[in-house]
C-alpha cells in the first residue's frame, strides 16, 4: 500500500473488485435517496453538519461529485487527461447554483448522476481499472474511485443531519474508513501520535511513532466517526486517562 500527495500514486483500499463494491454504492445511494425524499423546501434550506452548507448544498455536492468521478473514470478508460472538475472555483459555483433547487430537481439530479457513474463503471475494461488518474488528492489508480464514491455517500449522508448517523453505517464501511483515515493521517507530520483500539475487532491502528501517544478505544464506527470529525466521540475511552484528543481535519 502506498499513499501520498500530488506526484505520488495512491493505490490503497483496492482490496475488493470495484464492480463488487459497486453493489454497496447502489445500496448507499438508495438509502440517501430515501432520506432526501423526506425533505421539503424548509428542510432543504436547514443547516447541514458542514459549516456554511445547507442540506441542499450537500445534495448538490453529491450529484456533482458523482459526475467528477465519471470524468476520472473516462480518463482511465480513454487514457486522456480529463480533470474531475474544470476548476475549484467552477466546482464551488456549481454547488452554490444547485443548492436552492426544489427537492424533485435534487432527486432527479442525484438519480441521473448515480446512473452515469454506474454506467461508467460498467463500461470500464478490466485492465483499465489499474490506470492512474490525476485528482486534487494526488495520482490515484482508477479502482479506488468506486470506494471514493461509497465513502462520499455514506459520510455526507451523515452530514445531512436527518436521522442517518455513524451507527447506521454498514460495519464493513466503518472499518474501511477507519483504516483509510488512520493511514492517511499517519503520513502527515502535523498529526500527533495516537493509537486507535477498536474494541469490536481488537486490531489496533497506530498513527505516528508507536508508544508515543494515547490510546483511544471504542467501537469501530464510533472511532471512525470521531476520527473524521463526524462524531464528538461519546463512549470512547482514553488511556492514560485524559481528555479525548481533537482529531485533525481529514474529509
Amino acid at each position: 500500500m502506498t499513499t501520498g500527495g500530488v506526484g505520488t500514486t495512491r493505490v490503497e483500499y483496492v482490496t475488493v473488485d470495484p464492480l463488487v463494491l459497486s453493489a454497496e454504492v447502489d445500496r448507499a445511494t438508495e438509502r440517501l435517496l430515501r432520506t432526501a425524499g423526506t425533505f421539503d423546501a424548509t428542510a432543504l434550506a436547514e443547516p447541514s453538519r458542514l459549516p456554511g452548507w445547507s442540506r441542499g448544498h450537500v445534495l448538490a455536492h453529491l450529484a456533482r461529485g458523482a459526475d467528477a468521478l465519471v470524468n476520472l473514470l473516462s480518463s482511465a478508460h480513454t487514457g486522456r487527461d480529463i480533470p474531475a472538475y474544470a476548476s475549484a472555483d467552477a466546482r464551488d459555483a456549481e454547488i452554490v447554483a444547485g443548492a436552492g433547487r426544489a427537492i424533485d430537481e435534487h432527486l432527479d439530479d442525484l438519480r441521473g448522476s448515480a446512473k452515469r457513474f454506474a454506467e461508467a463503471c460498467a463500461a470500464m475494461p478490466a485492465e483499465r481499472w489499474a490506470a492512474v488518474v490525476h485528482s486534487h488528492r494526488g495520482d490515484r489508480v482508477a479502482a479506488i474511485l468506486v470506494w471514493t464514491r461509497l465513502r462520499e455517500l455514506e459520510v455526507h449522508h451523515v452530514d445531512l443531519d436527518a436521522g442517518y448517523d455513524i451507527v447506521d453505517w454498514p460495519e464493513g464501511f466503518g472499518q474501511r474508513v477507519l483504516n483509510e483515515a488512520a493511514t492517511d493521517l499517519g503520513q502527515r507530520p502535523d498529526v500527533p501520535p495516537l493509537v486507535l483500539h477498536p474494541t469490536d475487532t481488537g486490531r489496533a491502528l497506530t498513527i505516528g511513532a508507536p508508544g508515543h501517544g494515547p490510546t483511544v478505544s471504542g467501537p469501530v464506527r464510533t472511532l471512525a466517526g470521531w476520527l473524521i470529525g463526524r462524531s464528538a466521540g461519546a463512549g470512547l475511552t482514553v488511556t492514560p486517562a485524559g481528555p479525548l484528543p481533537t482529531p485533525p481535519d481529514w474529509m
